[in-house]
């Protein structure tokens, strides 16, 4: 938490806002928020210098893309050493199936997000980029049904913090 930036209200209601549609006008988050469109624009630049607001991104349907399937793949590396990981991480982040890497605790190193045409090319991706790597000693492939997204991200509200709430 020795990171976290103090935001107010407003701040808060720009941040759901935007998080909402990324697209909403200075003019119209000063409209719906209560200030005036100049001093919105301050705290939204305000918010990307302190690095609350890392940037904007544009969401595409994976299946319109050609990439119907989409699966999470949980990757077991050993030994689990810097030298290996480096480059089995910079791989993975290339590859154009690959849609999010993450680093774990537990039995699983990683947990990879990716979207294939089928279970042929699923199947392709796991034994072609995956296991013949020799740092790879086990992948489990979970499919995925669906997915949905969650309400924006806000820091905890206070005597909330670490109770689940």
């Amino acid at each position: 938490m020795a990171d976290s930036v103090v935001l107010d209200p407003v701040d808060l209601h720009i941040l759901r806002l935007l998080q909402n549609d990324a697209r909403t006008t200075y003019r119209e988050l000063a409209a719906e928020v209560g200030v005036a469109p100049s001093t919105c624009l301050d705290r939204v630049a305000r918010l990307r210098r302190s690095g609350v607001i890392l940037g904007h991104q544009l969401r595409l349907d994976p299946a319109k893309l050609g990439r119907g399937l989409e699966a999470l793949l949980s990757v077991q590396v050993r030994p689990h050493r810097r030298e290996l990981i480096g480059p089995f991480v910079e791989r993975i982040r290339t590859l154009p199936e690959s849609r999010a890497l993450f680093h774990l605790t537990g039995p699983d190193d990683y947990l990879v997000h990716v979207a294939v045409t089928d279970t042929a090319d699923l199947q392709r991706l796991v034994l072609d980029e995956f296991t013949s790597r020799r740092e790879v000693a086990r992948v489990e492939t979970r499919l995925i049904f669906q997915q949905w997204e969650c309400g924006p991200l806000l820091p905890p509200s206070s005597g909330s913090a670490g109770t689940g709430h």
